[in-house]
């Protein structure tokens, strides 16, 4: 029902209010690129790099917001069907914006799949925003496509690349580089697999179960055996730091969390969107990774 009256609405133009979107309105985006993306991560890199030549429309923006099991509005089929670029994570995780797609063909829009991109499929780990060298090759196809879409514009995209890159993601790389170089080898546990990708790419020892971080990050079941093990790691002391998505704090999240505090060992979390849902992408990963070392510190005493 909800595909059938946004494809009635995908000869508009106008982009509506939406509670969970946010946009540019008609007087500042006019003339501009317009960019639909699923979710605020990649919104909040798409306009950086496309800066005053780009308008960019996020859905999902309230951090309160389950990307995996949201329900699009009208509102959203308008945003999408009325943009020259789209943006989405793929990957089994936001399958509804790409039947929003389907529902609005366009030959004139690019579609940016950032799983197609990577050559991941469903059942790989979705969370590739917190894969530093995902994040380097959607910047790279971002600016690629606004290229192609803009040619006049190329050498203005370029130079907005090179700023987010060297400028923007500067204290991110120092950060990540530091924690690398100090932490790395640390035990580490956390609750779900979106702190996979950038747990390896600090370098640290994760030993949670990948199967107990997965389970949660899905809302499926976690298993007796899994529980068991975390639990474990946990009033052992085998994981120095603990690491969980403050925006899914499961029952077994939870548990895990008072066992840790009980054993004193240092909690850092981590958000699956932009927290707060004003901040920038390096803002958010920034805040995080000071949050981690902060941990790393306290339970290393280095």
């Amino acid at each position: 029902m909800l595909l059938a009256t946004i494809l009635a609405l995908g000869g508009a133009v106008t982009l509506a209010g939406c509670g969970g979107s946010t946009s540019s309105s008609s007087a500042s985006s006019a003339g501009k690129l317009q960019v639909a993306a699923a979710e605020n991560f990649w919104g909040s890199i798409a306009a950086q790099l496309g800066g005053e030549k780009v308008a960019v429309t996020s859905v999902i923006v309230n951090p309160n917001t389950d990307p995996h099991s949201y329900e699009p509005t009208a509102a959203d089929g308008v945003t999408f069907a009325s943009s020259r670029m789209a943006i989405v994570n793929g990957i089994g995780y936001d399958g509804w914006a790409s039947k929003l797609l389907a529902a609005n063909p366009s030959s004139g829009r690019v579609a940016l799949d950032v799983g197609d991109l990577l050559g991941l499929g469903d059942g790989a780990n979705a969370h590739q925003w917190y894969s530093p060298a995902s994040v380097q090759r959607v910047i790279d196809q971002i600016v690629a496509d606004y290229k192609r879409l803009d040619p006049k514009d190329s050498v203005y995209f370029d130079r907005q690349r090179t700023t987010f890159v060297t400028n923007a993601l500067a204290r991110y790389d120092r950060l990540r580089k530091e924690i690398r170089t100090r932490y790395a080898g640390v035990p580490v546990g956390y609750s779900e697999s979106i702190f996979q990708p950038l747990g390896e790419d600090l370098g640290l020892r994760l030993v949670t179960p990948y199967s107990f971080a997965k389970a949660i990050a899905e809302g499926s079941d976690v298993s007796a055996a899994d529980k068991q093990t975390v639990d474990r790691q946990a009033e052992d002391g085998a994981i120095k730091v603990w690491v969980y998505n403050s925006q899914n704090a499961t029952p077994d999240v939870q548990r895990v969390n008072q066992l840790a505090r009980a054993a004193h060992i240092p909690i850092a979390t981590i958000t699956e969107t932009l927290s707060p849902a004003s901040a920038t992408f390096e803002q958010w990963q920034d805040a995080e990774l000071t949050r981690l070392r902060a941990a790393l510190a306290q339970a290393t005493s280095r």
